[in-house]
């Protein structure tokens, strides 16, 4: 996944993922719907809980459809970021504080799947979603949305400097992009591990020259890290709010068309550009599960259809700024105008992340951090 005036709605992604999922500008902290102050166990038929990172979002209209049809009042339950949001619902699996989670990425998947924690769900919609979405052959876990983490410039800022964007993560080595980049830390922010898996990926673990030599060259470089998403788009980049002082950034693919869509004025042309560039591109994808022990798992079943159905799918880009799972879709003209999809991203399987992810960012911390 800038994922959603701009300072309210973004505060979004592929956390998103969250995301989607989720995100670019990220969403509202609050979605609509009742919040839970104090979390209890889920339990009458006629109250359906969904746990969740932060940035989900969904507009009101849409929650209401969902209410009305069921008769049932939808509460979330919001935990923070995708890893402590999955840590809860662990630590929680013999009484369960919610019936259904959404937000789970494929950075988290192989752990929650590993936990046990969620019942299996054919969700007939899933005839019309990408296979190369449908990560869990078992459908515990739904893909709902995906979005695209890259790095962001701000088009202003180059222009006045004479420069062109980079060509390629090497370019960011170069002398002239010295304290120009900042990312999010990937021990705290989930497009900042995205953007550390892409380049794993790319320069690899071995040979003479890896992804650590890659770091170290951008620690030397006088890369910018920040603890998340919001801090770097919002105060360390110069696109967004035009203080910062860092003209790239890792963010969203969608960023640049929130950009637009925020604008107080129109635009023909957003004022930030992605870097599609090789091995600087990862694919979110964000997923939807039931709970296993849920009281509710006939209505947590009818909420899964509902957020692969037609009307969520469709509220998805504007809310969180992310591509929905179900490629009939009909997008935004501001998705289909400024935002841009990569034709390879970075794809590493749910198991190798989670086989590695640990370890990657222990070493991570000490090239970059320590």
């Amino acid at each position: 996944m800038h994922r959603i005036s701009i300072f309210l709605l973004i505060t979004l992604l592929l956390v998103a993922c969250g995301s989607p999922t989720a995100a670019p500008p990220s969403p509202p902290a609050q979605a609509p719907g009742a919040e839970v102050d104090a979390p209890s166990p889920p339990a009458q038929a006629d109250r359906l809980v969904v746990m969740s990172h932060d940035s989900f979002s969904l507009s009101q209209e849409v929650l209401a459809t969902f209410e009305a049809e069921t008769g049932a009042r939808v509460e979330f339950l919001r935990m923070g970021d995708t890893g402590s949001a999955l840590n809860q619902a662990i630590l929680s699996r013999d009484a369960p504080l919610a019936d259904v989670f959404f937000g789970i990425d494929n950075t988290f998947l192989s752990r929650a799947l590993e936990a046990d924690i969620f019942v299996p769900y054919a969700a007939p919609a899933l005839a019309e979603i990408p296979a190369e979405l449908q990560l869990d052959p078992e459908q515990r876990l739904l893909p709902v949305d995906f979005g695209y983490v890259l790095i962001n410039y701000d088009r202003a800022a180059l222009e006045a400097r004479g420069r062109t964007p980079p060509t390629s993560l090497e370019d960011l080595m170069l002398n002239e992009w010295r304290g120009q980049l900042v990312v999010q830390n990937p021990a705290t922010s989930s497009p900042g591990l995205a953007f550390l898996l892409a380049t794993i990926a790319y320069f690899g673990e071995d040979g003479e020259y890896s992804w650590q030599d890659f770091w170290r060259a951008l620690r030397k470089n006088e890369v910018a890290v920040s603890q998340g998403w919001s801090e770097a788009y919002y105060t360390q980049f110069s696109g967004s709010s035009g203080e910062g002082p860092y003209p790239l950034v890792v963010s969203y693919s969608t960023s640049p068309a929130a950009e637009v869509f925020f604008s107080d004025e129109a635009l023909d042309e957003p004022p930030t550009g992605n870097l599609i560039i090789p091995g600087g591109v990862f694919r979110q994808i964000e997923f939807v599960g039931i709970l296993r022990g849920t009281q509710n798992e006939e209505l947590a079943q009818r909420f899964v259809d509902f957020m692969l159905g037609p009307t969520f799918q469709a509220d998805i880009p504007l809310q969180m700024f992310v591509y929905p799972a179900n490629p009939t879709t009909p997008l935004p003209d501001v998705f289909t105008r400024f935002a841009e999809v990569p034709a390879q991203p970075t794809i590493l399987s749910p198991e190798e992340i989670e086989q590695n992810r640990e370890r990657w960012i222990e070493e991570w911390l000490d090239v970059v951090l320590r």
